[in-house]
């Protein structure tokens, strides 16, 4: 998938941003250039992209408040921001708010390269619930942007479909009369940290099924019906946890001297 990520560069100094472009081309990437905050967001509402690398300091709107833009436009949209200066203060503003890293200029390309690379990498959806009409439409939005989904409707495929890495796990309120509680404690005998996100109304979320969902490491909720928007905002945090992992354990980003 890395070969079809759609990637904005962002940044004021066009000689910089055009360069980028170009380079990033050349590695496989769908890159394309916007030379302020406003530009970026008007493409943004024109098309889609996978990742946006904007500098953090341009005049008129800076690279936090675009990030915040982005969320409001295209929420599953992963940002990452980049600075020559001394801009400690705002890198570590819009990592709280959601960039997944922050990358120091002279650029290291073979860096970024990488994390596109690894950001682009196909992920896999395992769907684990009877209800299997409230996934129509997530499944549709899911094959679009380039996940592989499996659905499992019986007890016995569910384990054997799941594997250590690079994939997450929506778990229903249950399958074949087992509730999604006790199938999330069989899923953790197994696989410690594989993300598992529960779907389920509201009304069947007892208190003390909470906290033992939480205990068990659930990474989250969704309710049902279950909302494109939601559902695609917690694959992104799914997303930006996973690669700031990697990430701190990379030389030239600034998020492993932040986190």
């Amino acid at each position: 998938m890395s070969e079809g990520l759609r990637v904005l560069v962002v940044d004021d100094e066009w000689p910089m941003a055009k360069t980028l472009v170009d380079v990033l081309k050349l590695k496989g990437f769908r890159a394309e250039a916007a030379f302020s905050g406003p530009q970026a967001l008007e493409m943004m509402l024109e098309r889609r992209f996978d990742c946006v690398v904007t500098d953090v300091r341009m005049p008129g709107v800076n690279g936090v408040e675009l990030l915040r833009a982005i969320r409001a436009v295209q929420p599953s949209v992963q940002v990452a921001l980049m600075t020559a200066y001394a801009a400690g203060d705002l890198i570590r503003e819009g990592l709280l708010a959601g960039a997944i890293a922050g990358f120091v200029k002279p650029l290291d390309i073979e860096l970024l390269a990488w994390f596109l690379s690894k950001l682009g990498e196909q992920r896999s959806i395992v769907i684990a619930d009877d209800d299997t009409l409230c996934w129509v439409k997530a499944r549709a939005t899911l094959a679009g942007r380039g996940f592989r989904v499996q659905e499992v409707n019986e007890l016995g495929g569910l384990l054997p479909a799941l594997r250590p890495s690079g994939q997450v796990v929506f778990l229903g309120a249950g399958l074949n009369g087992v509730p999604g509680l006790e199938l999330l404690r069989r899923i953790r005998e197994r696989h410690g940290t594989i993300p598992i996100v529960l779907t389920m109304d509201r009304q069947e979320r007892l208190p003390s099924e909470v906290d033992e969902a939480r205990g068990l490491n659930v990474f989250g909720w969704l309710s049902k019906p279950v909302q494109n928007e939601e559902l695609l905002g917690v694959l992104a945090q799914i997303r930006r946890r996973e690669l700031s992992t990697l990430l701190r354990g990379r030389h030239g980003t600034l998020i492993g001297q932040m986190a």
